[in-house]
């Protein structure tokens, strides 16, 4: 593509007016580079595989021309019939896609339908489906399920969108997207939508696609050093724990945040640390039902709290779990808005799990930062982490810089640390994994009528609400003025003077920033207010 192009804008790519008023709506401006590119080719009718990065746009880059083929077939179309079908690895990605298709479709009033038969309410998917929407949104098994008993044909399928590509034939859903094939009609327009190219892909080119255009745009995997930063404090697993707690304590990690751990277990146990600390934070893990996982995304989405804790397990390592475990990876594909820092509390396994997790921030046109902690035995693949960064950016410096920590500064913080990791047994972690998952299964299966009729009840549903298996001290959750640093003081005094909302703010928090910049424990390279910007309303 020629970099000196000028960029075509969304109204001048044969869009519905009505689409455009919705775009406008959702305050885009200029199309992304994957968007510039697609839109076009898949107005024409073309098949398209599209590889961008994690954040690029990709939902709208299929999502428009498939609402604008709808429009222009429902001129001349004699019976109300399925148009698009769009699969996704996951019931939390189709959720997120109907949700966005639903907003660029805003301004067509009752025109377009749009359905997700991805849950388990068979009942309820039927129903839908017998509607016979326009666009239906879901996974492999869950669709072959429903044309295998009848409930539905694809005979006036126009196009067929796979998202996450990569990721359907490593969920387990190979087989099923196979047999699917059968009930496909003999033309159609097919799209592949990834972050990543695999022989997976290629398998399933050849099954769907027909002389396809290939967009594998030439830019880096993650956005340019301006908008995200990279972070890290050397740390062995001792010293974690107490260096978390200080960073959040005396306030230096501020605005919405996904703190990555490697397994279920972890979740449960730095939840239960933070507790301790009057910290609250919810769990994102492949453990909780799907409704609750969903539930707890959103709840963070909408601002109800600042830490969620997601468990990255690589499914990979573990070819012997069920389809089930896999579809909560938190690093792909699920749509974290507002994030203003990544934290890796367990440095990931590989560097492709670094990249997604780093793609959960600075999204869009959002700033970031991915803070790692990272031990010895992490220097490999913290060094391939960096090698893969430096191949992307210009820069010939560092790309992860050094957290400008002083460890020592946070000694007293140690001893508090130390008592309450070490409190968090392996039964009391067995425990509240128990307890969690049938409390949330009962707030969300038994209550469910009830809930339907009470709406704000629902609401009064938090997911950061204290497990109580681990006895509770409530002097941790003070922060004494003996052990704050020197330079501190000021920081600690002010904030403990600030209201949690004022402190949530913007301009506090700005201001806060601005009256220490002689912070020994903030990195110069951070400028918070710059980074993460006014929540959205």
């Amino acid at each position: 593509m020629d970099p000196n192009k000028t960029v075509k804008q969304f109204h001048e790519m044969e869009l519905d007016d009505r689409i455009l008023k919705a775009i406008s709506k959702l305050g885009w401006t200029y199309p992304t580079l994957i968007q510039e590119a697609a839109i076009p080719l898949l107005l024409e009718g073309k098949d398209v595989v599209v590889k961008a990065r994690t954040g690029s746009g990709k939902t709208a880059a299929f999502a428009l021309p498939v609402i604008q083929k709808i429009l222009n077939s429902k001129l001349n179309a004699a019976e109300q019939a399925i148009s698009a079908l769009i699969l996704s690895p996951s019931k939390e990605l189709c959720q997120q896609t109907r949700a966005a298709m639903e907003l660029m479709a805003s301004k067509c009033g009752k025109v377009i339908r749009i359905v997700d038969v991805s849950s388990s309410d068979v009942v309820a998917q039927k129903h839908a489906l017998s509607e016979r929407p326009d666009i239906v949104i879901t996974t492999p098994a869950k669709i072959l399920t429903h044309l295998q008993s009848g409930a539905i044909d694809l005979k006036k399928l126009e196009t067929l969108v796979v998202d996450e590509a990569d990721l359907v034939f490593s969920f387990g859903f190979e087989k099923d997207f196979k047999k699917l094939v059968d009930f496909l009609p003999p033309i159609y327009q097919a799209v592949l939508v990834s972050a990543t190219f695999t022989d997976d892909i290629k398998d399933m080119k050849n099954l769907i696609l027909h002389n396809p255009a290939i967009l594998k745009l030439e830019e880096p995997e993650l956005v340019p050093e301006s908008q995200l930063s990279h972070q890290r404090i050397l740390a062995e697993e001792n010293d974690k724990p107490a260096i978390l707690c200080a960073l959040l304590k005396l306030r230096l990690i501020r605005g919405k945040n996904v703190i990555f751990v490697n397994s279920v277990d972890r979740c449960y146990k730095l939840k239960l640390f933070l507790e301790q600390f009057s910290i609250k934070s919810c769990i994102l893990n492949s453990e909780l039902p799907t409704k609750i996982r969903i539930h707890t995304i959103n709840q963070f989405n909408q601002g109800n709290y600042d830490f969620i804790i997601a468990s990255d397990e690589n499914m990979l390592e573990n070819p012997g779990r069920v389809k089930s475990d896999t579809e909560a990876g938190a690093s792909r594909g699920i749509d974290f808005q507002c994030v203003s820092n990544v934290i890796n509390f367990d440095f990931p396994l590989d560097v492709n799990s670094y990249i997604h997790r780093a793609g959960r921030t600075a999204r869009g046109t959002n700033k970031g930062c991915v803070l790692s902690f990272v031990s010895m035995k992490d220097k490999e693949v913290n060094d391939a982490v960096e090698d893969r960064l430096k191949s992307g950016y210009t820069s010939e410096d560092a790309i992860i810089k050094n957290y400008q920590f002083k460890l020592e500064e946070v000694e007293p913080f140690r001893y508090r640390a130390k008592d309450a990791w070490r409190a968090i047994t392996r039964i009391a972690v067995h425990e509240a994994r128990l307890r969690e998952i049938k409390t949330e299964i009962f707030n969300n299966e038994k209550l469910k009528s009830f809930f339907a009729d009470n709406n704000r009840e629902l609401q009064v549903l938090r997911h950061d609400k204290p497990l109580k298996v681990v006895k509770i001290q409530p002097h941790l959750s003070h922060v004494p003025e003996y052990i704050v640093p020197k330079a501190l003081k000021r920081l600690a005094s002010s904030t403990n003077q600030r209201s949690s909302k004022q402190f949530k703010s913007f301009s506090a928090a700005k201001s806060t920033y601005e009256s220490q910049q002689d912070n020994p424990l903030l990195c110069s390279d951070i400028d918070y207010a710059k980074k993460r910007g006014p929540r959205r309303k």
